[in-house]
């Protein structure tokens, strides 16, 4: 039953025909496809020829189909992926996916709109990308040969039961593989793995979440899957006898909003809440409970409408209120949402000036939210800033619809649940406990030291999970240095020690850094780096670990911020970030850290503020990073002034020089002129009170 964990870098080579559509293009909408080829252009321009690999395709023979499919999913790709992951890759996908149109009965019942926006894209949340597309069609095809759609789609939610059941975890999303290998996941997991196996064999799927319940606190996420013309959910790794139940039935009808991420530009039936450059979302309320739409209007104190104005739609949960949703108006002051017939408090806002509003869905038809108030300078704040006022907000009532099942589906049902069960503790007796784990340790030469590292390396063996025998391998590939050994698995997360890889925790020991933690936030690490550092910026190592700002000065000047604002900023390795030269603000953050402790520069990402900081060589406080102004300078000027004065140096003046720190007497600094742009001069004066 468990064949296919083992399988992970199998390249499936399965011989296929591709599918031609009518016209011969994988898009057969002429307006549509010109529309996917721009997109596609810019992207590659945006981030470099070098990331399509055309000679890949070429000898790979890839047909005029399969490019099309593949400039499709390049044109609405987050940055990360084309950066992160080869052609290659793809073109596997696209061909797996291709197959499975092919071969799987329903396959021609899917229409293009379908297949091109819920099984051809691989990514379905935040998770890394993996090859499970290929493992989960290989095992899974014969297991739904000859059942109609509605029966496969229960089929492979009880063969997702035999391997997930739920544990709640960090926030960052396991992959598919990965989450088989821990056999838990929180409820984003399960469904992005559930997700990623009915595509597998061609079933339209999407992730369905709520971000926030209306009558409680916290949020969920389930399956959508698509099935002879009409959309059915179901919880992940949760099987029912039929489809349109779970436990959340009865939630689901008291939700305001029900979301999820189209991949691309996406032109559906259903309410569009946002369009980016990478997704649609949409609104997809209307499947579980009554809902109704509000025309809301956007007006400034004096009653003209605001372009542009920024509209947060907002639940109260966890208490506060909470975006669920964000919009933006057009020139004449205006949108509108579809949701639960319940409360939201809508907050509008830009420049400086805000305004808010209750909005009772199913009551208000229509709502006007005037921009009446305005964030004031500080040190006013306190005269100003204030503003009360009080809601009573109301959930939408319970309407649970609820479909019939009959006694004999339920128990045979109720059977099949115990026996997948089975299945599932059978491979979780075989993870580590500390019995095994300290006599694995034994068995292996590994706890002939001191008390403290044995307890230690015990418990790294049992919060491994599935990935325990990675684990294992790597402490006795290091007998010799234990203590390094150790010191690294102790900078890991919880998640971290189920799914990191053996590279990755090779690299990091091996690198010459004492600075042993792969991980900054809670992003994605999925190649080595630390290594390549060291050698990319062998000849700036010296300079940049006795004065750390220089390398953000390097990185100001050579890594370029995606101008794309609204685009989806999927974390991206600090290679790929290294390689393009392009990324976001988060992934930049990442990649300063990631550099600086590869060439031994103590740096973090503060876990509470989430400012980048970095220790100058002589160590002590954290120095803030801001790399969008000169305040870096400022902060590396005072810290500078602080070690002159412990070293019993007075009167000096300590200034930026290029990009080198300088101090002089102070006589010779007050002595020395520098000249005021007239024109800049002038501005001050005008704008000056």
């Amino acid at each position: 039953m468990r064949k296919f964990l083992v399988m992970f870098a199998i390249t499936f080579l399965a011989s296929w025909q591709t599918m031609l559509a009518a016209n011969g293009h994988f898009i057969t909408d002429a307006a549509y496809r010109t529309k996917v080829e721009t997109a596609f252009k810019q992207k590659v321009n945006l981030v470099g020829k070098q990331f399509y690999d055309q000679k890949m395709l070429k000898q790979q023979k890839a047909t005029a189909d399969e490019q099309g499919a593949l400039q499709f999913l390049y044109a609405y790709m987050p940055v990360a992926d084309v950066t992160d992951y080869p052609t290659s890759f793809f073109l596997e996908n696209v061909r797996t996916s291709f197959e499975a149109r092919q071969q799987m009965a329903w396959g021609n019942k899917v229409p293009e709109l379908l297949f091109r926006h819920f099984v051809l894209p691989v990514r379905i949340n935040n998770e890394n990308l993996d090859n499970s597309r290929m493992v989960f069609f290989k095992e899974l095809k014969e297991r739904v040969k000859g059942m109609g759609m509605k029966d496969a789609i229960l089929e492979v939610n009880h063969w997702c039961h035999e391997l997930v059941t739920y544990q709640p975890s960090d926030g960052r999303t396991s992959a598919p593989l990965s989450t088989i290998r821990s056999a838990y996941g929180r409820c984003g997991e399960q469904s992005t793995f559930t997700v990623a196996a009915l595509r597998a064999i061609g079933i339209p799927a999407r992730q369905v979440y709520t971000p926030r319940w209306a009558h409680t606190d916290d949020n969920h996420a389930w399956v959508e899957a698509w099935a002879d013309g009409t959309w059915y959910f179901l919880g992940a790794c949760e099987p029912e006898a039929v489809l349109n139940l779970a436990w959340f039935n009865a939630p689901a009808s008291r939700a305001m909003l029900m979301h999820t991420k189209a991949f691309g530009d996406y032109n559906g039936p259903e309410e569009v809440m946002l369009r980016t450059s990478n997704y649609t979302e949409i609104n997809l309320i209307d499947n579980y409970g009554s809902s109704a739409r509000i025309d809301f209007e956007i007006v400034d104190a004096a009653g003209n409408p605001v372009d542009g104005a920024k509209v947060d739609f907002k639940i109260y949960n966890y208490a506060e209120f909470c975006t669920v949703v964000t919009k933006y108006t057009g020139a004449d002051g205006a949108t509108f949402l579809s949701a639960g017939k319940g409360d939201m408090m809508i907050w509008a806002s830009k420049n400086g000036k805000y305004g808010f509003a209750k909005a009772s869905f199913g009551k208000d038809k229509k709502v006007v939210v005037r921009m009446d108030h305005q964030v004031t300078a500080s040190g006013a704040e306190q005269k100003t800033i204030l503003f009360r006022d009080s809601f009573d907000i109301v959930p939408p009532p319970e309407h649970a619809n609820i479909p019939e099942v009959s006694a004999e589906a339920r128990a045979k049902n109720l059977e099949r649940f115990a026996y997948e069960d089975s299945i599932r503790h059978a491979y979780l007796a075989t993870f580590y406990n500390k019995e095994s784990a300290l006599q694995a340790l034994k068995d292996n030469g590994l706890a002939a030291g001191s008390e403290e590292n044995t307890q230690k390396m015990v418990k790294y063996l049992v919060g491994s999970s599935g990935n325990h025998r990675v684990i294992l391998t790597f402490l006795k590939n290091h007998k010799d240095r234990i203590d390094r050994a150790i010191k690294l698995l102790g900078t890991l997360s919880a998640k971290d020690l189920r799914d990191m890889q053996m590279d990755i925790l090779e690299d990091n020991f091996n690198a010459k850094s004492d600075q042993l933690s792969p991980r900054v936030e809670n992003e994605m690490i999925i190649t080595p780096f630390k290594q390549f550092f060291e050698k990319e910026f062998a000849k700036q190592q010296v300079a940049f670990k006795n004065n750390p700002n220089l390398l953000v000065e390097w990185v100001k000047k050579n890594i370029r911020i995606n101008p794309d604002l609204k685009a989806l900023q999927i974390a991206q390795t600090p290679i790929g970030v290294y390689r393009s030269r392009l990324t976001d603000a988060r992934s930049r953050k990442v990649f300063f850290v990631d550099v600086a402790r590869s060439l031994g520069i103590e740096a973090q990402v503060d876990e509470v503020t989430k400012k980048t900081q970095y220790k100058n060589a002589n160590g002590g406080e954290w120095i803030d990073v801001d790399f969008d102004n000169d305040v870096q300078k400022a902060s590396a000027m005072g810290y500078q002034a602080v070690c002159l004065l412990e070293q019993g140096k007075y009167n000096r003046i300590v200034g930026m020089k290029g990009e080198k720190l300088v101090d002089y007497p102070v006589d010779e600094a007050l002595e020395m002129t520098k000249s005021l742009d007239p024109v800049l001069v002038d501005v001050c004066n005008t704008i000056s009170i």
